[in-house]
């Protein structure tokens, strides 16, 4: 077991209702959990996201806390929230980082994997 390990796991939906296929408008939201698996409580401070869509085309998200929140995970919590994301393309992806600070001050960096949005029908 690490010190400073936080594990992010990432479940994405399409939106049907509020996109508009014939307007390049696909909107997803996604679910996001972190768990503390470290041994230090540890508060996440800012967020780094990377959102390709379907054209190559790339967006860097920063930003303090999720959802107007900076919560603290101690050991063994964990913390869920949804946002969304709106692309031009019925495929993407998203990934990124959350910049955390443990108790002991130590800052680390808590990998958002990389997952794909997909509107139904548009991937083989």
């Amino acid at each position: 077991m690490s010190r400073y390990q936080i594990d992010v796991t990432t479940d994405p939906r399409y939106l049907p209702e509020q996109s508009d296929p014939t307007a390049n408008r696909y909107v997803f939201a996604y679910h996001i959990t972190l768990y503390n698996s470290g041994e230090q409580a540890a508060q996440l401070l800012n967020r780094h996201w990377i959102i390709t869509d379907g054209n190559g085309r790339v967006e860097e998200v920063r930003g303090s806390g999720v959802v107007g929140e900076q919560p603290l995970l101690r050991p063994g919590e964990d913390y869920s929230y949804t946002s969304g994301v709106m692309l031009q393309t019925p495929v993407g992806t998203m990934q990124g980082r959350y910049q955390m600070q443990a108790d002991d001050d130590q800052l680390f960096d808590a990998e958002i994997p990389i997952f794909t949005l997909s509107a139904p029908h548009s991937l083989n």
